[in-house]
């Protein structure tokens, strides 16, 4: 008998560590999606034009163990004047294989009048992609460790 309450409590405490785990990454998700949102209400647009494709591997180095897709990925250098005239340049934070853009390639570019140098391609990878997958995440493993809580507390 003692040894079904200790079994039953910790299975709780573990059902709890999921919920708070995917409840956090759900959190997160919501920053960054908060963070976006006031980052769209602030910024500038401009037109700009991709200059170059940055291809580069996210990690290096002879003792990382191989990945399953270990190509490096292409990130946009794009280059714009903010609406004081001054020529910018940035890389794109968003960077994919194949290539979102192509070298030549007209873009919209959004960037805060305040910090010209705080620029992003508006495009949905570089805007939302982080949100979506930490919310997802955060949402995925809150419901599975909700369910199993929901289920465990039903049993007799």
């Amino acid at each position: 008998m003692q040894v079904q309450v200790r079994g039953r409590g910790a299975r709780r405490w573990i059902t709890f560590g999921v919920i708070a785990f995917g409840g956090l990454f759900l959190v997160v998700g919501l920053i960054l999606a908060g963070v976006s949102v006031s980052f769209l209400t602030d910024a500038e647009r401009a037109r700009g034009t991709v200059v170059a494709l940055e291809w580069r591997n996210d990690g290096t180095g002879t003792a990382r163990k191989k990945r399953v897709n270990d190509d490096p990925a292409a990130y946009p250098v794009v280059e714009f004047a903010s609406a004081d005239g001054t020529p910018r340049k940035f890389r794109d934070s968003t960077g994919s294989n194949p290539p979102s853009y192509e070298v030549g390639e007209q873009v919209e570019v959004l960037y805060r009048a305040d910090s010209p140098e705080d620029a992003r391609i508006k495009g949905f990878a570089s805007l939302w992609l982080l949100p979506l997958i930490f919310g997802g995440i955060g949402l995925v493993i809150g419901g599975i460790g909700t369910v199993v809580a929901l289920v465990t507390r039903r049993r007799p």
